[in-house]
């Protein structure tokens, strides 16, 4: 669906948390403590919506700089940002 970029970002997040890359709706990588989405620069947008309904800390992984950037900038100054707390981290 989102291509290798994606699946490569989510695989190597998910080994470093010792769970398994959800292929299926909701955040790519769950733990009991965190839900991680894994989003490409164009698909930034979708992330919210991934993430939408969790307790827990919610974070965004860009597959790359760029999507870091455009993930910060869709979340500043939003009620999102503040409520569940979204935090971007990039994996090279």
């Amino acid at each position: 669906m989102y291509g290798k970029p994606h699946a490569s970002t989510a695989n190597r997040i998910a080994k470093r948390f010792k769970t398994d890359y959800n292929k299926g709706k909701g955040a790519d990588v769950q733990t009991d403590r965190i839900a991680i989405e894994v989003e490409m620069a164009k698909t930034v947008s979708d992330a919210a919506r991934q993430l939408q309904g969790h307790r827990k800390p919610v974070y965004v992984a860009g597959t790359n700089q760029e999507a870091v950037d455009k993930a910060l900038q869709a979340t500043e100054r939003t009620t999102l940002a503040r409520i569940v707390r979204i935090k971007v981290i990039w994996c090279s």
